[in-house]
């Protein structure tokens, strides 16, 4: 059975806090895209390479009505709206696709576990199969 696209309307910062809202169907590959200056334009002059909010839709049409309204929002509903998530403001796709170490407790560990075993995340174990 075929999985079902979804779409995300994604708001990236940069360090400075500057702003760009988009829509998109690959949250992790778009966000990768911002990352490395790859997209032309407003993102890669600002430096805006930290997503630090996205909501999920399954029809793209409601996806681009929310960007809409998003991005006719004043700056400080959109600042709200970022810290109802995310109040530290994380990079939300920091880290997606490589080893994470496991880090379990001495006290959680039985005699035979490795300490430091690499896990992947969803996106990286499925290209590792």
């Amino acid at each position: 059975m075929r999985e079902e696209k979804r779409y995300s309307v994604y708001i990236m910062a940069s360090r400075s806090l500057t702003l760009y809202t988009g829509v998109t169907a690959d949250l992790y590959h778009r966000a990768l895209q911002h990352k490395k200056g790859e997209i032309e334009g407003f993102t890669k002059r600002y430096h805006i390479n930290r997503l630090v909010y996205y909501e999920t839709f399954k029809y793209v049409n409601n996806a681009i009505a929310r960007e809409k309204q998003i991005k006719a929002w004043t700056r400080a509903k959109r600042l709200a709206l970022i810290k109802t998530m995310n109040p530290t403001w994380q990079d939300l796709a920091e880290g997606r696709g490589e080893p994470i170490k496991l880090q379990i407790p001495r006290s959680a560990r039985d005699d035979n576990s490795v300490e430091g075993q690499e896990l992947y995340s969803t996106a990286e174990a499925k290209t590792k199969n």
